[in-house]
């Protein structure tokens, strides 16, 4: 008997210890991630157009679908990646998800910050829940309306720097705009992305998604490479090349398919507002570009925003 209560109590004061240890596992796990996937936009920034942009997402998504490759195969060969039935919908979400997110990004470091590129990025939740709801996918409620706004607010405020003359500025049309064209292209991956092979695991789609997004982006970085070919061509881009395609590319995926498989979908989107506090905090170590007061402010409606939208309304 008192070996049973013995057991018991070693069982129930087992039980918040391993608890603990989860949720410490977690939090690291979010963190690095986070903090991967937030490298792409300093290394867009840092890079500042010195690799050419296409060749850049050319190599990166070349180097991601050939390291996943093995996963893909062997899934294929289970039956989990019929191509015949999704070749479709799997050129769309590696159009939208990896050619949109790809070289526009890295054209996009000439002229706005790493910052910017992570709170806009940020906005892509709101655009999937707006989406949704315009195809009867989702009913949007008052409170889900509300963080949409605060959120677009937000975005509006950083992007015109508090002066929304600026919004039509040329230097804004050629830096946040093309970051508002990948964080579009990235809104309709996220929906597409579940639905092309959905037997497959999430990384072999990744490969998938990625070899198409490699496709899409050769002939531009067939031209990068004809008309710079000492940019495309160099120790710094072959450099930049390996960085893209393993700590944002292969580890961020990895890490994110962990989390999801450890700890659920719900729980993983924490990254979501993780990342563009990893973004400023890598700007400023790295690229010596502190945030600004109008960063925090905007930063706080769009994450605040994102936060309001995810809660289902009563």
């Amino acid at each position: 008997m008192g070996k049973e209560i013995s057991d018991g109590d070693d069982e129930a004061a087992a039980a918040p210890s391993t608890e603990a240890w989860l949720g410490a596992i977690a939090l690291i796990g979010f963190i690095l991630v986070a903090t991967a996937q937030a490298s792409n936009q300093i290394l867009a920034r840092g890079l500042a157009g010195s690799v050419p942009p296409f060749a850049l997402a050319f190599f990166r998504w070349s180097i991601v679908a050939i390291g996943l490759a093995p996963i893909a195969l062997a899934e294929a060969r289970a039956g989990r990646v019929p191509l015949g039935q999704n070749i479709w919908p799997v050129l769309a979400a590696g159009f939208m998800g990896m050619f949109l997110c790809g070289g526009p990004v890295y054209a996009a470091g000439v002229s706005t910050t790493a910052i910017h590129i992570a709170l806009i990025m940020a906005l892509s939740p709101i655009t999937v829940l707006l989406i949704s709801a315009a195809l009867g996918i989702e009913h949007v409620g008052p409170l889900q309306w509300l963080g949409t706004a605060l959120a677009l607010s937000g975005a509006l405020l950083i992007i015109s720097g508090g002066h929304p003359a600026t919004l039509f500025a040329l230097e804004t049309a050629s830096g946040d705009g093309l970051v508002v064209i990948a964080m579009l292209g990235w809104s309709g991956y996220t929906l597409l992305q579940s639905r092309a092979a959905p037997k497959a695991s999430l990384l072999a789609r990744i490969s998938l998604f990625s070899a198409a997004g490699a496709l899409f982006s050769l002939p531009l970085a067939a031209w990068e490479m004809w008309a710079m070919p000492a940019q495309v061509f160099s120790a710094k881009a072959l450099a930049a090349y390996l960085f893209a395609g393993i700590v944002p590319g292969l580890l961020a995926y990895a890490g994110f398919a962990w989390l999801g498989g450890k700890f659920g979908s719900v729980r993983t989107s924490l990254v979501l507002y993780i990342g563009p506090v990893a973004s400023a905090l890598l700007s400023f170590a790295i690229l010596d570009e502190p945030p600004k007061l109008i960063h925090l402010f905007g930063g706080l409606l769009i994450l605040g925003g994102v936060w309001a939208s995810l809660r289902k309304s009563s």
